[in-house]
């Protein structure tokens, strides 16, 4: 296909850039340790600009393809990465979990993969004519589960909910009723309020009205209170289930000196660092946490930590609105896409992304527990780097050819 620069969104593509190049400089500095006037630098910022070179070419070959042939090999792209999952299980361990594919200098994460196979396949299914809200709902739910529960075998508790965050946005831009999503969420709900019972009945007193506003029969309002009422009884169980280590994720997160030297060591090093930052950082290379090695995984989960100590409040603030030009982009996007299957696609690729990045700041900032998801286009890593940069290739693709038939 021949490509058609005018009809290209450039400041998307702008945006794009600007992130990668912070996202190279910001893993510059945090593999750089600076000992009095000696600096040791480790290769990763080196690698991450390899890795931008190979998606930026991916991209530009992504245009090349037709949309037919991009459309035919949605369905054995899912079921690829579904093997890719099962595979991973069998390999050894890697930092306790089985989430990587080791080709010697190549690290291969499935669940990458499996990202953007399932948004695209729930975008083919969801977008056929006249589909009925139990169809609409067979179709998402099968899709989605399969490469969940293959996650959480690894375990990558983090990663499972991702997708389910990207389920819950391709249903809410699909023809399926607004009470459906409040049935499906409401067991979340439940599940947080499990520990205070007072609270439990204020939030299942309010779902039971906003059902009935609803116009649901009597039973059906009955089914979800006995399941909710259900969820509430079996969390505590549950929670008992849980590996030590997810509790004290969790509970850290409440109360993160519970543990300092343990499970809240990074929440509390990162909230340190960027403090320390004040408004315009320590400087460049010049953060303490990072060079006297207080700071963990910082080129990786808690780059953003890096960028607080180092470029303040300042540079945080611009890495903010980095993002939010780069989403606003997006979600304008979404709403020139008329064709159903580009726009759920752009939909679950939209909300993936805004989920990420919340998630991480959030972490890095203390106010989510500490995950394994990385920041986009400025942590380091591969596989993601490539899945995110093709994520927002297929926006831009489809909204080019939507500006050529125009």
């Amino acid at each position: 296909m021949k490509i058609r620069f005018r009809k290209i969104d450039w400041a998307l593509i702008a945006i794009l850039f600007l992130l990668l190049i912070s996202g190279v400089v910001a893993i510059y500095s945090a593999s750089t340790t600076r000992i009095g006037q000696e600096l040791v630098t480790e290769n990763y910022y080196l690698k991450q600009f390899i890795w931008i070179i190979i998606s930026l070419v991916l991209l530009v070959f992504l245009f090349q393809i037709p949309s037919a042939i991009i459309d035919f090999l949605i369905v054995p792209v899912y079921l690829f990465s579904l093997l890719l999952l099962l595979a991973v299980l069998f390999l050894p361990e890697v930092k306790g979990a089985h989430r990587w594919i080791q080709l010697g200098f190549l690290n291969i994460q499935p669940s990458e993969i499996a990202k953007i196979a399932t948004i695209l396949l729930l975008a083919k299914l969801l977008a056929k004519p006249h589909l009925t809200e139990k169809q609409i709902l067979f179709r998402s739910f099968p899709v989605t589960l399969i490469p969940v529960i293959l996650i959480l075998m690894e375990p990558d508790l983090s990663t499972s909910l991702v997708f389910f965050v990207i389920m819950f946005a391709i249903l809410a831009a699909s023809d399926l009723p607004n009470f459906y999503l409040l049935l499906m969420f409401s067991p979340l709900i439940s599940m947080i309020t499990s520990f205070n019972l007072v609270l439990f009945l204020i939030c299942l007193l309010l779902i039971i009205i906003l059902l009935y506003k609803s116009r649901l029969s009597t039973i059906t309002i009955s089914f979800v209170a006995v399941i909710n009422v259900f969820i509430f009884i079996i969390t505590p169980v549950l929670w008992g289930q849980l590996r030590p280590y997810q509790q004290n994720r969790i509970l850290t997160f409440i109360d993160p000196l519970r543990d300092p030297f343990g499970a809240g060591y990074q929440i509390i090093q990162s909230k340190i660092a960027i403090g320390s930052g004040r408004v315009l950082g320590k400087g460049f290379l010049a953060g303490t946490q990072k060079n006297l090695k207080f700071l963990p995984e910082h080129h990786t989960d808690f780059i953003f930590s890096v960028l607080g100590e180092e470029f303040g409040f300042l540079g945080c603030l611009i890495i903010l609105i980095l993002f939010f030009l780069l989403l606003y982009r997006l979600s304008r996007c979404v709403n020139k896409l008329k064709v159903s299957e580009n726009r759920f696609a752009a939909v679950g690729i939209l909300s993936y992304l805004s989920f990420q990045i919340f998630v991480n700041i959030g972490m890095n900032a203390g106010i989510v527990p500490a995950t394994g998801i990385p920041l986009p286009f400025i942590s380091y890593g591969g596989s993601n780097l490539i899945i995110n940069v093709l994520a927002i290739g297929l926006i831009l693709k489809a909204l080019h050819e939507r500006s050529i038939f125009e």
